[in-house]
């Protein structure tokens, strides 16, 4: 049963950052394989994508990849496991025949405070929040612990990033809550 969350929200993208146990020819695998992108002048890695599961790639010549898009690490594990099948025949060498590894490096999840809320007061009271409305239309929370932001928009709807597990996702949510139920509570007083 899924734990019951203080603050729901959804997680919509994860980056993993995978190890394929395999040495690769980049240039090789540009070659054999149209659906790879390889330009070395301007990165120095390959990008591959799949529809299915869907995931996009950067390869290394190491065999570490980094791994976007997925929403879950079932589905990391799955997208992984397809890349390391795509690759295996065109690798220089095999350095193991196990699955590939990968660790969470980032999470992002939307959710929503039902609240709303003056971005120009609480940028204005708060020394750390980022709001410039001509440029971008939310506003920009950052916390050290966990290591995490929240873009916040006048609706209450968020976006948190850079969490690396849901328990920090939750935590950086309700700090922003906390943050925004005071910042609400004392402009209601003003009222």
């Amino acid at each position: 049963m899924a734990k019951k969350r203080k603050i729901p929200f959804e997680i919509t993208n994860m980056v993993a950052a995978g190890d394929l146990g395999l040495h690769l020819d980049l240039f090789h695998l540009a070659m054999n394989l149209p659906e790879i992108e390889y330009e070395p002048e301007q990165f120095p890695g390959a990008i591959l994508k799949f529809d299915e599961p869907k995931a996009s790639f950067l390869i290394f010549k190491n065999g570490k990849c980094v791994c976007v898009g997925c929403k879950d690490e079932e589905t990391i594990d799955k997208a992984l496991r397809k890349l390391k099948r795509k690759l295996k025949p065109y690798a220089q060498k095999i350095l193991t025949k196990k699955a590939p590894t990968f660790e969470i490096t980032n999470m992002v999840a939307a959710g929503d405070l039902k609240k709303d809320i003056d971005l120009f007061l609480l940028a204005l009271e708060l020394p750390d929040v980022e709001y410039e409305p001509e440029q971008f239309p939310g506003a920009i929370l950052k916390f050290d612990n966990p290591k995490a932001s929240v873009l916040l928009f006048k609706n209450g709807k968020v976006i948190c990033a850079g969490a690396q597990n849901e328990d920090e996702i939750e935590k950086t949510l309700m700090k922003t809550k906390k943050i925004v139920d005071e910042h609400v509570k004392r402009h209601k007083k003003r009222e």
